[in-house]
């Protein structure tokens, strides 16, 4: 399987893991508000300097695609492709979504991570756990939170919601869905680094690295401005 290398930074969370023939080399994870352009390059150098791997001796990358960040996203699929094709090494993107829905893997009921998109807006999707693989149920959308609880609440399932920005949402979610909602653990709701390298080894690599894309699910405010003042419609308003 050789030597994974995996890369976050969808969120406030950056993330960088190392497995080597699937085992847990390296697992490091900071959830603080500053810049990942700075912070991210020396945070893998440090990795591997750690554990004494030359980078020439990577044999896969794997990251996050968003949605998320709009500027985390691209700064973590830029620098990922970057090595990818600098290392000539295979390169896999993994849902933002997905990797959070990891935390659920045991929990009896749908697994619903959540990432707060501002204006009463989340990304979101919905998952289950079947013999311990995280399975997809809906696809990720963009959607107002309210709304979303509500087709939630059409169901008697119980829902485990999970990710770093529940604080903002937990009351709004506990007023629409009562004793069905449950929460992850404050230690649990941080993606982790080493999961997304592990979903990363078990997907196909892109067939070419500069073909891997983020996954916004909507415009950038700037994009979106400039499309308004352009008299583009954009994907959200079709």
């Amino acid at each position: 399987m050789g030597i994974t290398l995996a890369v976050d930074t969808s969120s406030y969370v950056l993330g960088v893991a190392v497995l080597q023939d699937g085992q847990v080399l390296a697992d490091v994870t900071t959830h603080i508000k500053k810049n990942h352009s700075l912070r991210l390059m020396p945070a893998i150098a440090d990795v591997l300097k750690e554990l004494s791997i030359e980078p020439k001796q990577l044999t896969n990358m794997v990251v996050a695609v968003g949605p998320g960040s709009y500027t985390g996203v691209r700064i973590g699929v830029t620098t990922a492709k970057t090595l990818a094709w600098t290392l000539d090494i295979p390169l896999v993107g993994v849902s933002s979504l997905e990797l959070m829905a990891q935390q659920g893997r045991y929990f009896s009921g749908r697994i619903c991570p959540i990432i707060d998109a501002r204006r009463g807006r989340v990304y979101t999707g919905l998952y289950a756990c079947d013999e311990g693989s995280v399975i997809q149920q809906q696809e990720e959308c963009l959607m107002d939170l309210s709304d979303w609880l509500d087709q939630l609440a059409l169901s008697t399932q119980p829902v485990l919601f999970t990710g770093a920005d529940l604080n903002l949402h937990q009351e709004l979610i506990r007023e629409k869905l009562g004793d069905l909602a449950h929460f992850a653990p404050p230690t649990m709701q941080l993606p982790r680094p080493a999961e997304l390298a592990a979903l990363g080894e078990e997907k196909n690599p892109v067939s070419d690295v500069h073909s891997l894309v983020p996954n916004y699910l909507q415009l950038s405010e700037a994009e979106a401005k400039w499309q308004e003042a352009q008299g583009i419609r954009g994907k959200e308003n079709e």
